[in-house]
């Protein structure tokens, strides 16, 4: 059965692959019209298989919404996945707001595409790159300063109160949902895109592909479209786009070099000036590097004694690369503050207000472990040069 032309979504492509025809829609995330395109396409095509632009654990958490009162948060610091988490927010933050201005929810016209899926029997396929997995592959090929502004620009997206107008959704539609929030960071820096955006491209088509069915409709953000019918027609490795660099040689040996070159400074110091220089020395290193990660605990509002923990931790764990003073931090401001299951339920209707937003237990320990890695992180490079310099 071919489907009829004129009844197809303009946002459609038709691509023929080997034994079978596959229909993509491109959506904006945000869009009612978008959620009736879905449902046309599925209308008109009749397919056996429909596949969406989501991950496993993006899937669960839209259509289990009690899903956040799981999570483990002691585990989720020890995993050292609570920046990612933090990372996932904003993303959720960004387009619930962004929703509810258009009263849309986020992310309907995937959840329409599963609700067909359901409605005419048509097999259900998840075909986007874990978010983890993304955000990871992201993370690791940036640099320290690059972080920080990545992750300046993730609080601004999840604190904003701007507006957006119905009007705008079309200028939505040209771009991915990750690479709105993103906005111009794209261009600044291409190893963002290149992992959110242009191996998610690749990932989605062979992910297609490799699908068994004779008729496919398949559910993408309208952004994804162009670059999915570039490589839908050649093979690649998705093992690949869904493993982790193996860190380098360097990355391996240089969060060493650092507690050695501040233990060797503090050393010199008490060889060439004696104790009341190697004293100093200390004192430099233990006030700078806990003043900062305090401080970066008091800035996510932090209970008292998580910010004596972080001071009393940050210098100990600058100078051992397999724990972190945010981490220290975080499980004591879990262990003081636990949150409650209700504040893991109240964390969707948070996502739509900042102040609900940060005045949510959840997120206070996640900024607690962010902020205080990166006190910690800046008092390591203010104390060395200043140490140094004596």
């Amino acid at each position: 059965m071919q489907a009829d032309a004129s009844s197809l979504p303009s946002g459609a492509a038709k691509v023929e692959l080997e034994g079978k025809t596959v229909y993509i829609v491109g959506t904006a995330h945000v869009s009612a019209r978008s959620v009736q395109d879905v449902r046309d396409a599925v209308a008109a095509v009749r397919p056996d298989v429909i596949a969406i632009e989501l991950c496993e654990p993006r899937y669960q958490g839209m259509v289990k919404k009690d899903a956040w009162r799981n999570t483990n948060l002691f585990q989720l610091i020890k995993q050292k996945k609570a920046t990612f988490l933090l990372a996932q927010l904003a993303l959720q933050s960004f387009y619930r707001r962004l929703g509810k201005q258009l009263e849309v929810e986020p992310g309907a016209e995937m959840l329409a595409g599963a609700a067909c899926a359901e409605e005419t029997g048509a097999r259900l396929e998840l075909i986007d790159r874990r978010i983890d997995v993304t955000l990871k592959r992201v993370w690791r090929h940036l640099g320290f300063w690059q972080r920080c502004k990545l992750f300046g620009v993730m609080l601004e997206a999840m604190f904003s109160s701007e507006e957006i107008g119905a009007e705008d959704v079309e200028a939505l539609k040209k771009q991915d949902q990750l690479e709105t929030l993103m906005g111009e960071m794209g261009q600044a820096f291409p190893e963002i895109k290149k992992r959110l955006i242009d191996e998610r491209d690749v990932y989605l088509a062979q992910k297609l592909r490799a699908i068994s069915g004779e008729r496919i409709v398949a559910v993408v953000g309208a952004g994804h479209v162009p670059g999915m019918l570039k490589s839908i027609q050649a093979d690649a490795s998705l093992a690949e786009l869904d493993s982790l660099p193996p860190p380098s040689r360097w990355s391996k040996t240089w969060p060493w070099l650092i507690p050695a070159a501040v233990v060797a400074l503090i050393a010199w110091g008490f060889i060439q000036g004696g104790a009341e220089r190697g004293v100093d020395s200390i004192a430099i290193w233990v006030g700078v590097n806990g003043v900062l990660a305090a401080l970066g605990a008091v800035l996510a509002r932090a209970h008292p004694l998580t910010v004596l923990a972080a001071f009393v931790a940050a210098p100990i764990t600058s100078l051992n690369p397999t724990i972190a003073a945010g981490w220290v931090a975080g499980l004591v401001e879990a262990w003081l503050r636990p949150p409650s299951v209700g504040d893991f339920e109240a964390l969707p209707d948070a996502l739509e207000s900042w102040r609900a937003l940060i005045l949510n237990p959840v997120v206070r320990i996640l900024l607690v472990v962010v902020l205080a890695n990166v006190g910690s992180t800046l008092g390591t490079a203010v104390a060395i040069p200043w140490i140094a310099a004596r």
